[in-house]
């Protein structure tokens, strides 16, 4: 199996280079939508010749085009897996930052460089790399197939699908390919994705913008009070200080070597790590506020002026185990009782998403950690992620039994929703053969 999927990586590189050039980016302000419409089709066509039968492209309620096939088996009560992936991809972004052309595949230091080349088309080739590697020989597995078109977006177009259409994606185990390993050679599973709690804080202290030298020192300046509050997110070591909120968690899984994660985030200078937890602890076992941006007067064409207004968009990632709804709500009363000076502070809600934590342990699990070993040549370990896919609740609360399973082709070194996207490519070869020997050897 291994020499078989060898054979096959040039023409996993032909059809990743075809569909890294395909613009598909699920939003029509950028890209035109025909371009999406293209991967669908190419997604289409590449697994109705692996064998899936009633291929086809189903519109969900965000307008995008989900992929969906299967292909059966005459084994009786043959248990069935469900494969995921999405086609749709992350603008580029600065492009002036791109080392190689964004839309065209190009090979450099042993990888292969392209907007989706790990996001997630990588995990598409992955599984056709896989399935030719099986060949037409009958498997022991009933398959299913959905590869979704918005998931850059969020703009849950599948998620609704599912919940439409519960019969149609229902499997006992579901390999949800759009994460991956620690680093290259590191067989993992993700078993924990965070939530997020989005807010936007708005802060009113005058009626209007007031000369500093005539008014400063009494005035209230709003964007003091704002940088004020926001001060109060994080003590003295980083760590996120939400009122309300657990901060003391530990993670219990595979360990971020702190070297490692410095590399991974490109420190600069002296920068340290925050926070009095491990880096394990604190980027998948505890709660994280970030602030995406300010509303403010510009450095540049800046007056000397009072500001009488000033907001903020925040970012909490909530771990799981955390009500993403309460830490929400935590959050806003924090803001709130942080206002110093009799400011006026007013907090909308943004978007919202649950934790997810899989089940482990049940024989989908135990078949793939086999495969993983023997495909990498050694243990398969648990990671956190500090991403959120809603997805995965909804799978869960669709289909309670099913075993959920995050993997992928992407790694730190991939740079994925940035500037320089890569995958290497010996990642595609051993999933694809963890994948083939899974397919080959799952029974519950």
């Amino acid at each position: 199996m291994r020499d078989r999927i060898e054979a096959l990586m040039g023409r996993a590189r032909d059809d990743l280079a075809e569909l890294v050039a395909i613009r598909s980016v699920a939003d029509p302000r950028q890209y035109p939508a025909e371009e999406c419409l293209r991967a669908a089709n190419w997604v289409a066509d590449r697994f109705a010749g692996v064998g899936f039968t009633g291929v086809g492209l189903h519109e969900t309620s965000d307008g995008s085009n989900a992929v969906f096939g299967v292909r059966p088996t005459a084994v009786p009560g043959a248990p069935t897996v469900l494969l995921y992936a999405h086609y749709d991809v992350q603008p580029p972004l600065d492009a002036a930052a791109w080392r190689t052309p964004p839309w065209e595949l190009t090979e450099s230091g042993g990888r292969w460089y392209g907007r989706g080349a790990a996001d997630c088309k990588g995990n598409i080739v992955m599984h056709l790399t896989a399935l030719r590697a099986l060949g037409d020989a009958d498997l022991p597995v009933n398959l299913k197939l959905i590869v979704e078109g918005s998931e850059e977006q969020g703009t849950g177009g599948l998620e609704d699908f599912v919940v439409r259409n519960p019969g149609l994606l229902e499997a006992d185990a579901i390999l949800v390919c759009d994460t991956g390993n620690a680093a290259v050679g590191a067989p993992a599973t993700t078993v924990t994705l965070r939530g997020l709690a989005n807010v936007v804080v708005t802060v009113e202290a005058l009626r209007g913008e007031l000369h500093s030298g005539m008014f400063g020192g009494p005035a209230p300046d709003a964007l003091a009070a704002l940088v004020h509050i926001l001060a109060t997110l994080r003590d003295s070591d980083g760590n996120t200080t939400i009122a309300g909120l657990d901060n003391s968690q530990r993670w219990t899984g595979a360990p971020y070597p702190p070297e490692q994660f410095r590399a991974d985030a490109g420190l600069v200078g002296g920068a340290g790590l925050l926070g009095d937890g491990t880096v394990s602890d604190m980027l998948w076992a505890r709660p994280a506020v970030t602030v995406l941006g300010i509303d403010c007067p510009p450095v540049v064409g800046s007056a000397a002026a009072i500001q009488p207004h000033a907001r903020a968009r925040l970012n909490l990632r909530v771990p799981a185990g955390m009500d993403a709804a309460k830490a929400q709500d935590a959050l806003i009363a924090h803001l709130q009782s942080a206002a110093p000076w009799g400011v006026r502070v007013t907090v909308e809600k943004e978007s919202l998403g649950q934790p997810f934590e899989a089940r482990t342990g049940g024989p989908a699990y135990r078949a793939l950690g086999a495969a993983m070993r023997e495909a990498y040549g050694r243990d398969m370990v648990a990671l956190g992620q500090g991403g959120s896919i809603p997805l995965c609740n909804v799978f869960a609360e669709t289909y309670p039994r099913a075993e959920i399973i995050l993997m992928g082709v992407e790694e730190p070194l991939a740079l994925i929703h940035a500037p320089n996207e890569s995958v290497d490519p010996g990642e595609i070869a051993r999933l694809a053969l963890a994948e083939a020997l899974f397919l080959r050897g799952y029974q519950p």
